[in-house]
């Protein structure tokens, strides 16, 4: 693989895939989750779903921008919005 398939694709699914893993742990914890569902590259847009007690939880909304959106926003900058299905 050379740097510039890194960069885009693949490299770009990790680095998200990556801050997952950092929240995941504190998700569990409460009896929620998260899954990535997809990663719109036109629109830079990232697609999770919360699971378990995060799915119907009233602070989903919060979890979502101040947690998952977050972690994914400083792992991957050029993610513009992460939105949950």
């Amino acid at each position: 693989m050379n740097d510039s398939t890194d960069l885009t694709g693949r490299g770009l699914k990790k680095k998200v895939e990556d801050a997952l893993a950092q929240v995941r742990p504190y998700l569990e914890a409460d009896g929620g989750g998260v899954q990535l569902v997809a990663i719109d590259e036109t629109s830079k847009t990232v697609k999770v779903r919360l699971t378990g007690g995060c799915a119907c939880c009233p602070s989903a909304g919060i979890t979502l921008k101040n947690g998952v959106e977050a972690a994914i926003r400083k792992a991957a900058p050029e993610i513009k919005n992460v939105e949950a299905v």
